[in-house]
C-alpha cells in the first residue's frame, strides 16, 4: 500500500475537514505515493520516536500530535523539531498528524476516554457547526433514480443517525443552447421544455469534491445546475468532547478513585468536592478549559480534562467537579484506537503488512514527569 492508501483508511475515520482551523494535520513529512514497508503509531513524533521507526523498518509514523505546529523558516537542528524532521528526511522516513480530526471524530479520542471510564448514552459535547450541507439540482425524470443513488453510493445523504436522505420535487425545466452548445436533449437555438426533478440531497462537508464529481459524471445534461448550501442543523457525530452515564452513581471519592484507575496517572488535581453523587459525566482529551462552560449547560456533575490553570478551577463555581488528570493521561489510549483502526482496515487490502507491520511505539513521550 502507498502512504495516500493508509492515511486514506484513517480519514474515512477521522476526516481532515473537521479538524480545528489552528491545527496541522496530515502529511508533515514524505510523499504521498511511496509504498509502505512498516506503520509505527505514536503520541508524539520526537527524535527517539523517528530512531524506533528506522530500528524497525518502519517508513511511516502515524502520530497524533503534529511535530511542526509553527512556521519554520530553517532547518540547522537547533531544537528538537529540527532535530526530527531533519532525521525524518535523512532516513525516508513519512510522519503523519492526525490530532483534533480524531478529537473531534465521535469514535475517536473522547469515545476511548468514555470506553475507560464505562460511560454510556454518550452525546458530542460541543457539536462543530456548519458541518452539513445540502445539493439543489435538477434532473430529467427518467435519470432521477441513477443520479440520485450515485450520490448515495459515494456517501451523500447523510444527516445524524440517517442515511440516504433526499427530497424530490417534479416540474418543467427549460433551456436553450447557443452554437457552440451540444445538448443531450433538444436542438441547439431551441427552447426545450423537459419534464425534470429538483433533488434535494444532504452531505456531511468532507463529501463535498466528491459529491461534485460524482454529480458531474452521472448526471445526462453537458452543463448542470446545481448549488450547494450549508445548514444549520447539529451534526450529532462531530464536535469536541463527549457527555455520558455512569451505570451506578459513584460519590465523589470513589468517582476520583474510578477515575485514576481508569485513566492511570500519576496525580489528580480537581476543584472542591460538593458532596453531590457523581452520574453525568463530560470529558475532553487535551487542554478543555474552554468547554467549562459547556459541561456545566450540558447538566454534568464532573468533567475531565487536562491543562487547566489556577483560574479555571474557579469556575466550577460549587455546580461541577472539575477534574484535570493531565494532558497526556488524557490523550494515552490512541496509540491503541490509531493502531486497532489501521490493523483492521488494513488487512482487508494488504494483510502482509496488516501482519506485524503495524507496531505501537514503546517511547513514552509524556514530558511531565511526577515526583
Amino acid at each position: 500500500m502507498t502512504i495516500k492508501e493508509v492515511t486514506t483508511l484513517i480519514e474515512t475515520w477521522a476526516p481532515l475537514p473537521y479538524a480545528e482551523d489552528f491545527d496541522n494535520v496530515g502529511l508533515l513529512v514524505g510523499y504521498p505515493d511511496t509504498k509502505v514497508a512498516g506503520i509505527l503509531i505514536a503520541h508524539d513524533a520526537l527524535e527517539n520516536v523517528v530512531d524506533e521507526a528506522i530500528n524497525d523498518n518502519c517508513n511511516l509514523i502515524v502520530c497524533f500530535h503534529p511535530i511542526i505546529f509553527k512556521g519554520i523558516k530553517k532547518f540547522n537542528g537547533n531544537n528538537y523539531v529540527e532535530r526530527v524532521v531533519i532525521k525524518a528526511i535523512k532516513y525516508d522516513i513519512a510522519i503523519y498528524a492526525i490530532h483534533t480530526a480524531l478529537d473531534n471524530a465521535f469514535e475517536g479520542v473522547n469515545a476511548a476516554i468514555c470506553n475507560a471510564l464505562g460511560l454510556e448514552k454518550r452525546q458530542i459535547l460541543i457539536p462543530q457547526k456548519n458541518t452539513i450541507k445540502k445539493l439543489l439540482t435538477y434532473v430529467p425524470v427518467s435519470k432521477i433514480t441513477e443520479v440520485r443513488d450515485a450520490l448515495f453510493k459515494v456517501g451523500a445523504g447523510g444527516i445524524g443517525n440517517y442515511n440516504e436522505c433526499s427530497f424530490t420535487v417534479q416540474g418543467i425545466g427549460t433551456f436553450n443552447g447557443n452554437e457552440y452548445s451540444n445538448p443531450t436533449k433538444g436542438e441547439k437555438g431551441t427552447t426545450q421544455y423537459e419534464d425534470e426533478i429538483q433533488l434535494g440531497i444532504t452531505f456531511h462537508k468532507h463529501l463535498q469534491s466528491v459529491v461534485i464529481k460524482t454529480l458531474l459524471k452521472v448526471h445526462p445534461y453537458e452543463e448542470v445546475a446545481y448549488e450547494i448550501t450549508t445548514l444549520e442543523n447539529t451534526n450529532q457525530h462531530i464536535g469536541m468532547g463527549m457527555i455520558g452515564s455512569l451505570s451506578n452513581e459513584l460519590s465523589e471519592k470513589d468517582f476520583l478513585t474510578h477515575v485514576k484507575k481508569s485513566l492511570p496517572t500519576g496525580c489528580i488535581r480537581h476543584s472542591d468536592l460538593l458532596e453531590k453523587p457523581i452520574s453525568k459525566v463530560a470529558v475532553l482529551g487535551g487542554s478543555g478549559s474552554f468547554a467549562i462552560a459547556n459541561a456545566k449547560r450540558a447538566g454534568a456533575q464532573a468533567f475531565i480534562t487536562a491543562d487547566l490553570k489556577y483560574h479555571d478551577f474557579y469556575q466550577a463555581e460549587n455546580d461541577i467537579l472539575l477534574v484535570d488528570v493531565g494532558h497526556y493521561e488524557s490523550e494515552q489510549f490512541t496509540k491503541t484506537i490509531l493502531a486497532e483502526h489501521l490493523t483492521k482496515k488494513i488487512a482487508n487490502f494488504a494483510p502482509a503488512l496488516a501482519e506485524g507491520n503495524i507496531l505501537i511505539s514503546k517511547q513514552n513521550t509524556n514530558p511531565v514527569k511526577y515526583f
